[in-house]
């Protein structure tokens, strides 16, 4: 048996399986280091600045308004962005039937972010605008605030849209003026629009009886002129008593302690 392995002594040897030849495969073992996120080109203020100025005819006849604007900050919108590719070099957009004033409060948000009066911060109050009442009993202050909204809405800016919706429930106003602010927005919203409409339509359900005795003769127009007002309201006034009654029947005796609806001047379409 010695003599035997004597023999196999002077044989080859063989490498063993799991020898590692550090000449072979080397490059596998390579490791690659992660590409780094690409982060997007900031745009300078100065940048926009220094785009081309657009004129904005708003309006027409004698109530024409001449306003103007850089492109780049109008390419901000959808709208003009679109628009604005067909420009050669400078040019100018017509807009014969918007408001000067909601052109005016979309240019200011272009520039600074925000649109006068400006929301206080924390609070659900504007900042005061000496040149207008305290209580808006014409609607004017709704009508501003709606006027942008749906504006924002054409322009494809949904972030003014939800700025100018914030800002109507920080006006107090009058019956009066929540009729005419309804009118305007029944006549110029989307009936799927539940943003501004169900807000109004709630607002008139819960305080009809108060606030229809200071114009009713006005409500009763604003049903007939937009219908879907009047059902809208209807809608909810029944959602509540049902919700009361249901209420009742499982608290039986709990009904004479609920809170009354409260007298306001308005608040706002809350």
């Amino acid at each position: 048996m010695a003599s035997d392995a004597g023999d196999n002594s002077t044989q080859d040897v063989p490498a063993h399986s799991g020898d590692v030849d550090m000449n072979d495969d080397a490059g596998d073992d390579t490791i690659v280091a992660p590409a780094e996120d690409q982060v997007a080109e900031r745009i300078t203020f100065l940048s926009y600045l220094s785009s081309p100025i657009v004129s904005l005819v708003i309006g027409t006849g004698e109530e024409q308004t001449l306003l103007s604007a850089h492109q780049a900050l109008l390419a901000k919108s959808p709208y003009f962005d679109s628009v604005c590719q067909s420009f050669v070099e400078d040019g100018s957009i017509e807009l014969p039937n918007e408001d000067t004033e909601a052109v005016g409060g979309f240019l200011e948000y272009l520039y600074t972010g925000e649109y006068f009066p400006r929301k206080l911060p924390g609070q659900r109050v504007l900042e005061s605008d000496p040149s207008v009442p305290s209580v808006d009993d014409s609607g004017e202050q709704l009508l501003k605030h709606a006027r942008i909204y749906t504006l924002a809405e054409k322009l494809g800016v949904d972030n003014l849209k939800s700025l100018a919706s914030s800002k109507i429930h920080c006006v107090d106003s009058t019956a009066k003026g929540e009729i005419n602010y309804a009118r305007y927005v029944y006549a110029n919203t989307k009936p799927d629009d539940t943003t501004v409409r169900a807000p109004i339509a709630s607002f008139w359900a819960t305080r009809s009886h108060t606030l229809r005795s200071e114009a009713e003769a006005e409500f009763k127009a604003l049903c007939l002129e937009h219908p879907q007002f009047g059902y809208d309201v209807l809608t909810r006034v029944l959602d509540e008593k049902l919700r009361r009654e249901k209420t009742d029947k499982m608290h039986p005796g709990t009904s004479s302690a609920r809170k009354r609806a409260r007298h306001s001047s308005g608040g706002g379409a809350a």
